[in-house]
């Protein structure tokens, strides 16, 4: 088939049709197993099959099934390959002799009903607190932004700040730029350390959100050439994408003799007596900034980086020193507040699948009986929906 210039062809994959099973053996892992709702195509390397007589046997009664199988492992010790590279496939004659619980078709089919009435009013529960989670951010972010632009004062005088997307800022704040209140990439040949001395290292992966995973350290020696250098206090922000995006920003703490190295892909701010690292921090979180800055992104692909230039150019309005100090407090607590709130809904949510698992488990291999279930009417299910919601 031609479409437009491209050749599109199916030669190289296989044909998977409405109804059939796709399923990925390559990766006990990670892989998973589903009924195609398409007329189309999938890897070579994926195993599509169907039940052999739909008057024995009830394919979404065996997708439940076999998701189990995924879900609790019962595959893995039939496996073969490298499971530490991600690469544990199921052989085909091992998959074709598994065996697996055979109760009646009625009962297959009432197994499946059961599970497809009960794990949507478990799916539609998390959703719900999923929904709470994103909420939750978008409410912090909000309060975080207010805070570090318009301060905590409601009926403080306004002026223009000059900045079309930060408009008004407090009347007494003061407008500068980044660079005039941070060194960005402080010189390590001003620091006092010894080559064999040890430190903090930092990889990108060990940068997270407002924290450092402070788990690894070096001899000074092994990462003085080709690292990032940091001190106590310093702030430490991914210039990377997609590490950027992800809002991975911390003041760097608990270093190994306060001195650290890390990856070259970490801008290091050192803040000066005009601003609190902690402010900066915040401010750095804020919304506009991480939009303005991915958009000022260079590079390609996955390696679009935030330039230099942007960073120490980018416009900051500074409270006086004991304002920002209130603010830092203030937002300190706000963020222990909604953190404690998003762990509550994020432990629910995990509840939730640990409950829709167990429950799939238990009526896959007869733990639980639902011969007698009945589906509840569809107007009583809605009442109830709309009386909880």
């Amino acid at each position: 088939m031609v479409k437009g210039n491209y050749q599109w062809t199916i030669q190289k994959y296989q044909r998977v049709l409405p109804g059939e099973f796709a399923m990925n053996h390559m990766d006990l892992l990670t892989g998973y197993v589903d009924i195609s709702k398409y007329d189309g195509v999938t890897s070579p390397d994926y195993r599509v099959f169907s039940v052999r007589d739909n008057n024995d046997f009830y394919s979404r009664y065996f997708l439940y099934l076999l998701q189990d199988g995924y879900k609790q492992r019962r595959f893995f010790h039939l496996g073969q390959g490298s499971a530490h590279l991600g690469r544990w496939r199921l052989p085909t004659e091992a998959f074709n002799e598994i065996i697996y619980p055979l109760p009646s078709l009625e009962e297959q089919v009432k197994i499946a009903d059961f599970l497809d009435h009960e794990t949507a009013k478990i799916d539609k529960l998390i959703e719900k607190q999923q929904q709470l989670i994103e909420l939750l951010k978008e409410k912090h972010q909000a309060v975080i932004s207010h805070a570090v632009t318009k301060g905590l004062n409601p009926d403080v005088l306004m002026k223009d700040s000059g900045v079309e997307w930060l408009g008004e800022v407090p009347e007494h704040w003061l407008c500068s730029k980044i660079k005039h209140i941070a060194l960005l990439t402080p010189k390590k040949s001003a620091a006092n350390f010894k080559p064999n001395d040890e430190c903090t290292f930092i990889p990108m992966e060990k940068l997270k959100r407002n924290s450092l995973v402070t788990d690894e350290s070096k001899f000074i020696r092994e990462v003085i050439n080709g690292y990032t250098y940091f001190e106590e206090n310093d702030l430490l922000l991914a210039k990377v994408t997609p590490c950027f995006e992800n809002k991975n920003i911390a003041v760097a703490c608990g270093l190994v003799n306060r001195v650290g190295f890390g990856s070259t892909e970490i801008y290091v701010l050192r803040p000066t007596e005009k601003v609190q690292v902690n402010y900066l921090l915040y401010r750095l979180q804020e919304d506009n900034f991480i939009r303005a800055a991915t958009g000022a992104m260079t590079g390609a692909g996955g390696l679009k980086r935030v330039p230099s230039d942007f960073l120490l150019n980018y416009p900051i309005a500074i409270p006086p020193k004991s304002e920002m100090d209130a603010i830092v407090d203030y937002l300190g607590e706000q963020e222990a507040r909604y953190d404690l709130i998003e762990k509550n809904a994020t432990n629910a949510v995990q509840l939730l699948q640990e409950r829709r698992t167990a429950l799939i488990s238990a009526a896959v291999t007869g733990k639980i009986d639902v011969r007698d279930w009945i589906a509840p009417d569809i107007s009583d299910i809605k009442a109830t929906e709309e009386a909880t919601a």
